[in-house]
């Protein structure tokens, strides 16, 4: 193929349109994230947010990198998993789109696609996978032509977990990030800290995680006169252990010796230094792509697209979207 492949990325609050050119090099998205004044993210609303920008940013990304819509071979979409109206208006868009400019149309998997971003910027291998987002966590590796799921969360995704718990605070969406200043705020003020007093449930189960008890127990606390701060940097060692310590252990059952970090929890600074000391102990290596191809993009759409194109299209009639895709329902035709 000739050209440049769009990626269109609509699976909960963000809208993003991503680019990558005829050899598969990457170029930064355009996005717009819905965020609510209070609250989670509600899908209708997500939704017609998406439909309100789409227009723009489509041009956006077309002028970002100077090329016009005649020049795109293909147009990706995620296909699942997801936010079910949120999907559907990234696949109208996308039908729209390739119908249009008479181009191939592929449907994509959301979670391969962030290991496959990762893979490319990373220039990892053959990695263990500790994907980490807002809906998802789950440790991954390849394995006969797919990717396998070796553990995952049994409730909430761990960014889930996170703005759910952030939200009671009051702190508005997304928590994540507030959570890691106010952890770091409380290294500062206690710059050798215990976890007396400030224990958590374990939220490793076998091979699988469970944070629900976690968001619980870390609500009993402040709701008890421990300090936010405290709580936060307690919230954010026991969470991130646990999937670190699955991790290790999917690591050792594989033999591999690369973990790839995936997701919008990636980007934490203390996320990714738990990760390499894991893999350092073990001899191994850890890494991360840049922050902006760890949250949700349309990049990493395009990318993905992009590969499958050499191998197959999705036809109108299957362009359908499904929002409980696995990660392992996605046959690997280009690695």
């Amino acid at each position: 193929m000739t050209g440049w492949t769009l990626g269109i990325e609509t699976t909960a609050h963000t809208l993003s349109f991503g680019l990558v050119d005829a050899d598969g090099k990457p170029y930064p998205a355009a996005s717009d994230t819905l965020r609510p004044d209070e609250g989670g993210i509600h899908p209708r609303e997500a939704a017609d947010h998406h439909k309100d920008v789409a227009a723009g940013l489509y041009a956006k990304v077309l002028e970002m990198h100077g090329i016009n819509q005649n020049q795109l071979t293909g147009v990706a979409y995620s296909q699942g998993p997801g936010l079910g109206p949120c999907l559907r208006v990234g696949a109208s868009i996308a039908r729209g789109i390739a119908t249009r400019l008479d181009v191939p149309l592929i449907g994509v998997n959301h979670c391969v696609a962030h290991i496959e971003i990762g893979r490319q910027q990373c220039g990892c291998q053959d990695p263990v996978l500790l994907y980490v987002s807002g809906g998802n966590t789950q440790v991954i590796a390849r394995l006969n032509g797919r990717y396998r799921v070796l553990g995952e969360t049994l409730d909430i995704g761990i960014g889930n977990m996170l703005d759910k718990f952030a939200r009671l605070q009051g702190i508005p969406f997304p928590g994540g990030p507030k959570i890691e200043e106010l952890a770091s705020a409380y290294l500062e003020r206690c710059p050798n800290p215990t976890m007396e007093g400030l224990e958590l449930p374990y939220a490793v189960r076998g091979m699988d995680l469970a944070f629900s008890g976690l968001l619980t127990a870390a609500q009993r606390l402040v709701e008890n006169g421990t300090e936010l701060d405290a709580v936060c940097w307690s919230l954010q060692e026991h969470a991130f252990a646990s999937c670190v310590e699955v991790a290790e252990r999917a690591m050792a059952h594989t033999g591999k010796s690369e973990l790839l970090l995936g997701g919008g929890v990636a980007c934490n600074e203390r996320m990714r230094t738990m990760s390499n000391m894991m893999a350092n102990d073990r001899e191994g290596t850890s890494h991360a792509p840049p922050k902006m191809y760890c949250i949700d993009n349309g990049t990493m759409i395009a990318l993905l697209g992009f590969l499958e194109l050499q191998n197959r299209t999705t036809h109108l009639n299957q362009s359908g979207i499904n929002q409980y895709l696995r990660t392992d329902q996605t046959p690997i035709q280009w690695a």
